[in-house]
């Protein structure tokens, strides 16, 4: 009995000598607090977001009220169960002067973990929000506009969460850049406008180190138009594999839509799904899909490609043709095999490849509610209704719509609602299923 007393003593005494690992606590800043050791109360709150991150532990939550701050650098993170989350709590928490060590609004390094939900970061001399070697980490609802090269950064970063932001008007590169070998990002209901550079650009970057690869990528649901001004496309894809791009609009991009290629990845981008996306591209813009570098065993399919000028739907260059699978896609006439070399009509495409046996061809008038609005709404009797595979359409469409209404999924990003008539009768058709989980500014020839 002597022997129990004594273990229960024992660790008791650990109990009170060691802090509980799931503990946490809530802390406040406002432009008006006070930065003082025993502060950080609701009703004395610090004054600034650096003296507030110097102090916060794993599970500890800092609630920063409407104002303008200083940024802050982060280098402490928190833990899988227990992150150390930074929360605006009005619409106006806005950063307006860099951390005090980067050139950034909000720098992110070395720590996993952490979660930045709803500030707005405008004019920061580099980045919005950088992150660096921080998986698990989540940017939500931040607003980055006007920055000077990107709107958020992260670099080898694993599974990182990246949603419902809004990143416009880059002023040298990207709204969204994941880079450096950070596998399994989420990049997920986001609004990426007005950038000079891509919308969204994934870069394995093979001489930063790493396997120079990002693989098991999912990037969905983003409305994405106006960028690439620059020579950079809506969704950029160096050195990705075994990705899933599915539900995304993309219009009026001036470069391409989606590009699948290699130039700084390690490889080029293999293994990817192209699914249900609708990509409109405007005069004097290149391909609504673009495919080269070795770039191989792609799928297309499900999608709505539409071209204006004198480019087309798909191009792909003749060493990225292998594996390649794309059908129930709506495109216009123009088609290439081999980057550009031929453009086919879309007769001599299918019959010199063997794609899109169940594809269509279509116009923008006879697809959309308005695209003058740019509401890419499915009209009545768009021959989109209905029309797509049932096999690999995503369960929702981008707007959260049970898919499919009809018999058959449609295709394009957006289920028409219920009473809508297409294409009825559509065959159901599964494509093969090949294994797969869900830089610098990039100079106009390449995509």
């Amino acid at each position: 009995m002597r022997e129990w007393t004594r273990i229960g003593l024992i660790v008791s005494l650990i109990g009170i000598l060691t802090p509980s690992m799931s503990r946490s606590s809530d802390y406040w800043v406002a432009s008006r607090g006070h930065d003082l050791e025993r502060g950080g109360s609701r009703t004395h709150s610090w004054a600034t977001l650096q003296y507030a991150a110097d102090h916060l532990r794993a599970g500890d939550s800092l609630h920063v009220l409407d104002g303008d701050y200083v940024g802050f650098d982060m280098r402490r993170g928190g833990e899988a169960s227990a992150p150390i989350r930074f929360i605006a709590e009005g619409e106006a928490v806005r950063i307006t002067q860099r951390n005090p060590k980067t050139l950034d609004g909000i720098n992110i390094e070395g720590a996993n973990h952490v979660v930045v939900d709803g500030f707005v970061i405008e004019g920061m001399p580099r980045a919005g929000i950088r992150l660096t070697h921080s998986k698990q980490s989540v940017v939500r609802r931040i607003r980055a506009d006007h920055n000077r090269t990107w709107g958020i950064f992260t670099s080898f970063c694993d599974d990182i969460l990246i949603e419902r932001n809004t990143t416009s008007n880059s002023l040298k590169e990207h709204g969204i850049y994941v880079s450096n070998s950070g596998d399994r990002p989420v990049i997920r209901h986001n609004l990426v406008f007005g950038n000079r550079g891509a919308g969204i650009q994934l870069n394995g970057d093979s001489s930063q180190g790493g396997d120079g690869l990002i693989s098991e990528a999912l990037i969905e649901d983003n409305v994405i138009h106006d960028n690439g001004i620059g020579g950079a496309s809506g969704i950029n894809c160096d050195g990705v594999q075994k990705s899933t791009i599915r539900n995304n609009l993309l219009y009026n991009n001036f470069a391409s839509g989606i590009s699948l290629f290699r130039i700084d990845g390690a490889a080029g981008s293999i293994e990817n799904r192209v699914i249900n996306n609708t990509i409109v591209q405007p005069l004097r813009s290149r391909w609504a899909v673009n495919i080269k570098n070795q770039s191989t065993k792609n799928l297309i399919v499900n999608n709505i490609l539409l071209n204006k000028g004198s480019r087309g739907s798909i191009n792909v260059s003749a060493d990225s043709m292998l594996g390649l699978e794309s059908d129930f896609n709506i495109v216009v006439d123009r088609l290439s095999p081999d980057d550009g070399d031929r453009v086919l009509n879309f007769t001599r495409w299918q019959s010199a490849t063997g794609l899109d046996g169940h594809s269509l061809i279509s116009r923008s008038r006879d697809l959309f509610v308005s695209e003058e609005t740019a509401d890419y709404h499915l009209c009545e009797g768009s021959p989109a209704i209905d029309a797509g595979s049932q096999g690999l359409a995503p369960h929702v469409d981008i707007e959260g719509t049970a898919r499919p209404v009809g018999p058959c999924p449609d295709i394009g990003a957006y289920e028409a609602k219920e009473g809508m008539a297409g294409a009825k009768g559509a065959t159901i058709f599964s494509l093969p299923l090949f294994p797969v989980a869900a830089s610098v500014l990039l100079p106009p020839w390449c995509c």
